[in-house]
């Protein structure tokens, strides 16, 4: 049970960004968010995007750093990955 944090490699609307997730449910994932300050409409479906200048506050907040790949692969193995053709759960 852990929340993982990728690189900031992605890049969007002139910053680059993290996607912040959990493997074990988006009430953990919530929490977490809640607790470094992300807003709740920073939530796209199955994960946080988070900006570089707070990459350091959720790793020091206690999220796992794990490459892009894997991070997409506990997601999936948790049943919580929601591609875009899913709908996000309601929350």
């Amino acid at each position: 049970m852990a929340i993982y944090i990728d690189r900031p490699i992605w890049a969007g609307h002139g910053r680059m960004w993290s996607h912040l997730v959990s493997d074990v449910s988006f009430d953990e994932l919530h929490l977490f968010a809640a607790r470094i300050g992300v807003p709740r409409g920073a939530f796209e479906r199955d994960h946080y995007d988070l900006p570089a200048e707070r990459y350091d506050d959720a790793v020091r907040a206690g999220a796992v750093e794990v490459g892009s790949k894997e991070l997409v692969r506990r997601l999936t193995a948790a049943g919580l990955r929601r591609p875009k053709h899913r709908p996000a759960p309601e929350s």
